[in-house]
């Protein structure tokens, strides 16, 4: 049957609905409970509640099943070793028993510091007149040196791009700074609320002692005491790697790589500490080899984000692409990942379905008339998703000829 289709839902305020995912052709829900205060215990009622809402009309119409958490959030003290983080940790394994309990058994996570994620632009128009979501270094440059004006930021980048972000920042009226820096500040997915400049440099200011080696150990104490709990009731855990996959802000980066894959994948070596494998997140760095990376941990990638980036004249400016354009060769992608399927229903180790969305689609066609949160319009995911979905039974019947006439 291949991957199991899903898509992202942030709830009841969603712009896109239950019935709109349905009719993309997903049984798959991924959603979260963002109302609840980071930190905090999801209880059972609080999950079942959101469930129920999911697969309240599986009744009457093709059936939905709140399949992938994304995501259940690690609070900032156990990022930064505070005292308070073993509170934190014990509340984070409580929650995976609960969400076990209620049946839901794959958890996607991310270890950036502060923010989630970055872009500069949310409403890049493409050749076609669509929209998607961008990142262009000057601009974030400038965000950091004229407009946030972190200390030492100068510092963290070439004399040359600083000054051309200095000279582009005064020729800027007031809607553009403010523009940009809501852009950069925006707050968790599915959120329309931004950080303060004043409150974004206190929550720098508390990592000003926490480097790479420093985050990869609070990584690592993490995982090694949740993943255990994980295991023991059936949840497999996925980490997100980061958006985008360098250091920013004077912030270390710590699952941008193989490399960094490699060492947490050793860190705890059990099957519940796992992978969200993000082909856009991943594909903006050019010494990512995305079909053998999979290829190489397969069997500890929980769950999917296909989608795609294109790298511009600098190599660190991007855009989303087309999902089957841009720089990720979704082909070789997605062939490892029906070969990775095929290696699970062989040796029954694993789930042979796994759960896959369709990342960041462009804002297109009536969507263009709509408010939407940044990359989750309707069309555009529910175009990557018909080319995903394509490309993999194509590759699924040139793997397995059989499948033809079954």
């Amino acid at each position: 049957m291949g991957m199991l289709q899903t898509m992202r839902w942030f709830g009841p305020n969603d712009p896109v609905s239950l019935m709109d995912i349905r009719q993309a052709g997903c049984s798959g829900v991924v959603t979260a409970l963002h109302h609840i205060p980071v930190g905090d215990v999801w209880t059972v009622e609080e999950i079942i509640y959101r469930k129920q809402l999911i697969e309240s009309q599986n009744d009457t119409y093709s059936p939905l099943t709140w399949s992938v958490v994304e995501s259940l959030p690690v609070h900032e003290a156990i990022k930064k070793a505070e005292s308070s983080r073993e509170l934190y940790i014990e509340n984070y394994k409580q929650s995976l028993r609960n969400l076990a309990q209620a049946g839901i058994r794959t958890v996607c996570y991310n270890f950036m510091p502060v923010l989630d994620w970055s872009r500069t632009n949310l409403a890049y128009e493409m050749p076609d007149g669509s929209l998607a979501l961008r990142f262009v270094w000057l601009d974030f440059i400038l965000f950091d040196t004229c407009i946030l004006k972190r200390p030492g930021a100068e510092q963290d980048y070439e004399p040359e791009l600083v000054e051309s972000a200095r000279m582009k920042f005064e020729r800027m009226n007031e809607g553009q700074i403010q523009e940009l820096s809501n852009t950069v500040l925006l707050g968790l997915p599915g959120s329309e609320e931004a950080f303060s400049l004043h409150n974004f440099q206190q929550l720098l200011d508390q990592y000003q002692e926490i480097g790479d080696q420093e985050l990869r150990k609070n990584l690592y104490y993490f995982i090694q005491q949740v993943a255990p709990v994980a295991e023991e009731v059936g949840v497999n855990l996925c980490i997100h790697p980061d958006d985008p996959p360098y250091r920013l802000l004077g912030l270390p980066r710590v699952v941008s790589t193989e490399s960094d894959l490699d060492q947490l994948m050793a860190a705890c070596a059990i099957r519940s500490n796992g992978i969200t494998f993000c082909t856009g997140s991943l594909g903006v760095r050019p010494d990512n080899d995305l079909p053998s990376i999979l290829r190489k941990f397969g069997d500890r990638i929980h769950f999917l984000h296909l989608r795609t980036t294109k790298r511009e004249d600098h190599p660190r400016n991007f855009h989303e692409a087309d999902h089957l354009a841009g720089d990720v060769d979704m082909y070789a992608v997605v062939k490892a990942i029906v070969e990775e399927q095929n290696r699970r229903k062989l040796t029954g180790v694993g789930e042979i379905n796994i759960p896959m969305r369709p990342d960041h689609g462009h804002q297109m066609l009536d969507d263009l008339k709509k408010k939407t949160y940044p990359g989750y319009s309707a069309i555009g995911r529910l175009r990557g998703l018909a080319e995903i979905r394509g490309l993999e039974i194509a590759i699924e019947r040139s793997l397995n000829p059989q499948l033809a006439t079954n």
